[in-house]
């Protein structure tokens, strides 16, 4: 355990932190599983709607720098191509 002030202050910190980036990343998941269920059972509109949400959920996670910009537009790319490939 820290005695230094500054280390305590930075373990509580982190710990907050991770709590964020934690909760970020949970509903990041649960977005992109929603989809890839609409997708799975064939329903276009429903699709649609979480395909949205989805993206939304992983540009605000690539913004608050849970996950890197890269990723952010890789997952956007494989879940547009699932949609396209549903609608075509």
């Amino acid at each position: 355990m820290a005695n230094i002030k500054s280390a305590k202050k930075r373990i509580k910190v982190i710990q907050t932190k991770t709590l964020r980036n934690r909760i970020i990343k949970s509903s990041l998941k649960t977005a992109i599983k929603k989809f890839l269920v609409s997708i799975d059972n064939g329903n276009v509109e429903e699709a649609k709607v979480t395909f949205t949400a989805a993206v939304k959920a992983i540009d605000m996670a690539a913004s608050k720098g849970v996950i890197h910009k890269n990723k952010a537009s890789r997952d956007k790319s494989k879940l547009t191509l699932k949609l396209n490939g549903l609608t075509a």
